[in-house]
């Protein structure tokens, strides 16, 4: 068959780049992966390089794949997860599968690629096994935590004390005490729950998460020797994180994005414009002079 609308024709080649370039994204994510996950991997970067075969007859054209797609994924896989890589990916075979319907009635054979895309997002489902998921809870509240508190903590110290060193010193003591004593109350958690979660690991990301926060937070107080600046970089700071935990979140987990991001954000920056507030009283009233 041949191909005689323009329209069409481009938007085959995408679908066929698009293909080349997931078949050799599954098959670098494959070699580095183990077990089940790898053969299901495997599997489907195969299909993929069967459906890039089925569109190359009607477009009589060898193309190349998408370096840049391919580095990023494997990068995105590195950096957050072959879960979040994965999420990613799904997204974009979503996308192809409402293209194959629009153009299935001109390529019968494209239906049964519907198909295989819509297996591939179950299979992909089911082989979703990282530790570091199964934890998430505990990374959430070592992380909301540390947000909260250390924001409302750090804006209350901005006005009380007005001194950066002062300010750093006293919210990283605060912080290291609060980390393990938030580590210690999750394992805790885990073991009066009964869950199948290791109570040690849980406490681990917990404490981590909620030190590695700490010190993000305190960093504008330590290169910076402006109190209000420090406290307004440490602010933006403290949303980027939400931003990007809550993104990560709403791909790995199907979770809705928007909502817990509002709710994390007016609480952390709520908390910080309370704690401002009973800050500047406190020097005021105790004629505090540092």
């Amino acid at each position: 068959m041949k191909i005689s609308d323009p329209k069409v024709k481009k938007t085959i080649l995408q679908a066929q780049k698009n293909e080349l370039t997931e078949h050799f994204i599954y098959l670098r994510l494959a070699e580095k992966t183990k077990g089940k996950n790898k053969q299901v991997l495997k599997q489907i970067g195969q299909d993929e390089l069967n459906h890039y075969n089925f569109w190359k007859k009607y477009t009589k054209q060898e193309l190349q794949p998408n370096k840049f797609k391919i580095y990023f994924y494997l990068l995105t896989a590195r950096l957050f997860g072959l879960t979040f890589a994965i999420k990613l990916m799904e997204q974009g075979e979503e996308e192809a599968q409402v293209v194959y319907q629009k153009i299935s009635h001109l390529f019968p054979g494209a239906k049964k690629i519907v198909k295989e895309e819509d297996e591939h997002e179950k299979k992909l489902i089911s082989l979703i096994n990282e530790e570091k998921l199964k934890y998430i809870g505990s990374i959430v509240l070592g992380l909301n935590d540390a947000l909260v508190e250390l924001t409302g903590a750090l804006a209350g110290l901005t006005l009380a004390l007005a001194n950066n060193r002062l300010i750093a010193m006293t919210g990283l003591i605060t912080g290291i005490a609060a980390s393990f004593s938030m580590a210690a109350s999750e394992y805790l958690s885990i073991t009066s729950q009964e869950e199948k979660l290791n109570p040690f690991k849980a406490a681990v990301y917990t404490g981590i998460t909620y030190i590695l926060t700490v010190f993000l937070l305190i960093l504008p107080f330590l290169i910076i020797n402006k109190p209000v600046i420090s406290l307004t970089l440490t602010l933006t700071q403290a949303v980027f994180i939400i931003f990007i935990f809550n993104f990560y979140i709403s791909v790995a987990k199907d979770a809705p994005f928007k909502k817990r991001f509002l709710e994390m954000a007016t609480i952390s920056l709520g908390v910080a414009g309370l704690s401002f507030a009973i800050g500047f009283l406190i020097r005021y009233n105790f004629k505090i002079e540092v």
